[in-house]
């Protein structure tokens, strides 16, 4: 197997180290994650987070749930079943691809999860307010989430009118830049730095980044200063 040789895949700099996109929420009381990435495990056990009372996904994409399976540490530790946030269509994916967690009769130690449906109302997790926000995949049905003054929206390269609102004089717009050219499901750089700039939070961080973009440093030069790339480990509290 040959693996990539392009400048950000050999960059020495742990700006250009991506792994797939996950964040992670906290609150004094409350914690949960948006995705389980493939790289699940090892983003849980770097940043260190001691407890999950929730999981919400953005959609049911392979490179957004694949890492659903250890979750069963935490149901370990927490001694009780961890609720799913979603819509219908990516329950019935999840189901699917982790039929095993869900049969009436489950083999000791898989994960203990149930869903909860969520659509376009605010609702809570804990102490924490989440307003939904529809956008599109190209043409599949995406969620983005505003959580207080957060704004988290990825794999998109359209939204509605009526969604745009939400996005409005956010503290925090966290969006997807892919790459430069243009990509079929995703927005490009520049589509993203449009789109922030029509609806002006005070700070941006680009994210769902590819090695096409470039490095880290390189772009980041080039952009406004109320918009950066996002990289792994970035921190917020707002």
């Amino acid at each position: 197997m040959v693996g990539c040789t392009c400048e950000v895949c050999t960059s020495a700099s742990l700006l250009d180290k991506r792994l797939r996109s996950s964040v992670w929420i906290q609150s004094e009381t409350t914690s949960f994650v948006i995705d389980t990435t493939p790289d699940f495990r090892y983003q849980m056990l770097r940043a260190g987070v001691p407890r999950v009372d929730a999981i919400l996904y953005t959609h049911a994409h392979k490179d957004h749930t694949a890492g659903l399976d250890d979750i069963r540490g935490y149901n370990y530790i927490q001694k009780q079943a961890i609720p799913i946030y979603c819509t219908v269509a990516t329950e019935l994916q999840i189901r699917a691809e982790f039929a095993y967690a869900f049969a009436e009769i489950k083999y000791p130690g898989v994960p203990d999860l149930f869903f909860n449906t969520i659509a376009d109302e605010l609702f809570f997790i804990g102490d924490i307010p989440i307003q939904p926000i529809q956008v599109w995949h190209f043409k599949m049905p995406v969620l983005g989430f505003k959580i207080g003054d957060f704004v988290y929206i990825t794999d998109a390269n359209k939204i509605d009118g009526s969604q745009l609102p939400y996005l409005h004089h956010a503290k925090v717009l966290v969006l997807n830049a892919l790459r430069h050219d243009a990509h079929i499901s995703h927005f490009t750089l520049q589509q993203a730095i449009d789109l922030s700039s029509s609806v002006q939070p005070q700070q941006t961080f680009f994210t769902h980044i590819s090695h096409q973009l470039g490095l880290h440093s390189q772009i980041n030069a080039t952009l406004p200063a109320t918009m950066q790339l996002a990289y792994d480990g970035l921190t917020l509290h707002l």
